[in-house]
């Protein structure tokens, strides 16, 4: 028996997702989702482990994997158990190159606050001299 409220449309995944409507059929189209199962009317039914997968497919898209390399990964886990060894290597070079990414981020950052303490302490200076003056 099918459990119909666990069924989203084409748009309610797209609202649940954040993805467009448009980029959830290009997923499919392109083999990065296997094809929909679709109501009596055509529309696209999209099920609980479909809302799943297109959840990591946008956070893996979101954190910058290339396409390319997100239609490796759909190919490895349709190999299923012979695909485990590959998928997990894909996810660590992609988890390696983000904390490299944070790094570098958090290396801004900290340039940044120097830089804006800096220029608080320069404000705070060149207002107190203003106010000595008189204005």
């Amino acid at each position: 028996m099918k459990d119909q409220a666990q069924e989203l449309t084409v748009q309610q995944a797209a609202e649940r997702t954040g993805l467009s409507a448009h980029t959830l059929r290009y997923y499919e189209r392109i083999g990065l989702m296997d094809p929909i199962p679709r109501a009596k009317n055509g529309h696209r039914l999209y099920r609980k482990n479909d809302f799943e997968w297109i959840v990591l497919l946008a956070r893996l898209r979101n954190t910058g994997m290339p396409i390319a390399q997100m239609q490796q990964f759909a190919a490895m886990m349709r190999l299923g158990d012979a695909g485990i060894s590959q998928r997990r290597a894909l996810l660590e070079n992609h988890e390696r190159m983000l904390l490299e990414q944070a790094q570098t981020i958090q290396q801004t950052l900290d340039l940044l606050r120097d830089k804006i303490d800096y220029y608080r302490s320069w404000e705070a200076e060149v207002n107190g001299e203003n106010q000595e003056r008189g204005g």
